[in-house]
C-alpha cells in the first residue's frame, strides 16, 4: 500500500502556504469579489490561494493531478493520485468577515479520498487524517461521540432553500424537534465538529461539489464517524453530505425523503 506519511507532510506544508495567502487577504479586507456562472462568490484571494497550493503540488508531485475549484484539473488526466482542492471553503463568510472558512486539501487514490487536511487559519484550527493513521485536531487525536439516541444528540444543519426544493422541509423540522440541540455551524466546520465528538450529526445543504467533500471524508472516517449523501450512498462526488458519529446515521437518514 502507498505510504501516506510523506503525502501528509506535503499536505500540511501546502496548508501553511495556503494560510500565508488567505489569512492576510482576509485581514486586509481589500479584495475584489465577483460572481461566477453559478452565482457563487469568488475573490482574488480564492484564486491566489489555489495557485499557491497547485504550484507546490505540481512541483513536489508532478505525476499527480490537481483538481481545484477555481482552475479545474491541472496535470496528467490519467493520474492514479489526484489532489482535490477547495482554496477557500466558506467564501461567503470570508467576504463578510466571518472567520469560519478554510482551505480543504484532499488526496484521492483511485477515486477514494485517502488523506484530508482542513486548515482554518482565522480560527487557528486545523484538522487532518490519512487512511489508517487516525484523525487529529491541532495535533491532538480526535474521536466521534458515543451518543446513541437522537433525543440526546446535537445537530448542526444548513437548512437552505435547496432542501425546500426536495420537499424535505417538514421532515427536517421534525428532526430538529426530535434532537436535543440544533445549531448551524455551516460548511466544513460542522463536519469537523462531528469528527471531534462535540457535535453528533451534521447535515449540509444540497448543491455541494467534490472539492467541498473530499478532504472531510478521511477525517470523519478516521475519527470513527460515517459520511453519506442524503440517500445514504458513500459518494464524495455527490451533491449532498451528511456526517455523523455512525451510531445515529441510519436514524437521521430515515427522516429524509428518498
Amino acid at each position: 500500500m502507498h505510504n501516506l506519511t510523506s503525502d501528509l507532510a506535503l499536505a500540511l506544508k501546502v496548508a501553511d502556504a495556503a494560510d500565508a495567502v488567505s489569512l492576510p487577504g482576509f485581514n486586509a479586507r481589500s479584495f475584489t469579489v465577483e460572481r461566477k456562472a453559478d452565482k457563487s462568490e469568488v475573490t482574488e484571494i480564492d484564486r491566489a490561494t489555489e495557485t499557491a497550493i497547485t504550484n507546490i503540488l505540481r512541483e513536489e508531485r508532478p505525476e499527480h493531478s490537481v483538481f481545484g475549484e477555481e482552475h479545474g484539473i491541472v496535470g496528467p488526466s490519467d493520474a492514479k493520485f489526484q489532489w482535490v482542492i477547495d482554496p477557500i471553503d466558506g467564501t461567503s463568510n470570508f467576504v463578510r468577515g466571518v472567520p469560519v472558512w478554510a482551505s480543504l486539501i484532499a488526496l484521492v487514490e483511485n477515486n477514494i479520498p485517502v488523506l484530508g487536511v482542513v486548515s482554518a487559519p482565522a480560527l487557528q484550527m486545523r484538522w487532518w487524517a490519512h487512511l489508517d493513521g487516525g484523525a487529529f485536531y491541532n495535533s491532538q487525536p480526535i474521536r466521534v461521540s458515543n451518543i446513541e439516541t437522537l433525543a440526546q444528540a446535537s445537530l448542526s444543519i444548513t437548512a437552505t432553500r435547496s432542501w425546500d426544493k426536495t420537499g424535505a422541509t417538514a421532515s427536517l423540522a421534525k428532526l430538529q424537534n426530535d434532537v436535543s440541540r440544533v445549531r448551524g455551524y455551516g460548511d466544513f466546520w460542522q463536519h469537523m465538529l462531528v469528527a471531534q465528538g462535540v457535535v453528533d450529526i451534521a447535515i449540509d445543504n444540497i448543491g455541494l461539489a467534490p472539492y467541498d467533500i473530499a478532504a472531510l471524508v478521511p477525517i470523519v472516517q478516521e475519527a470513527g464517524g460515517k459520511f453519506s449523501d442524503r440517500f445514504g450512498a458513500q459518494d464524495w462526488r455527490a451533491n449532498s453530505l451528511i456526517t455523523s458519529n455512525n451510531l445515529l446515521h441510519d436514524a437521521t437518514l430515515a427522516y429524509l425523503p428518498k
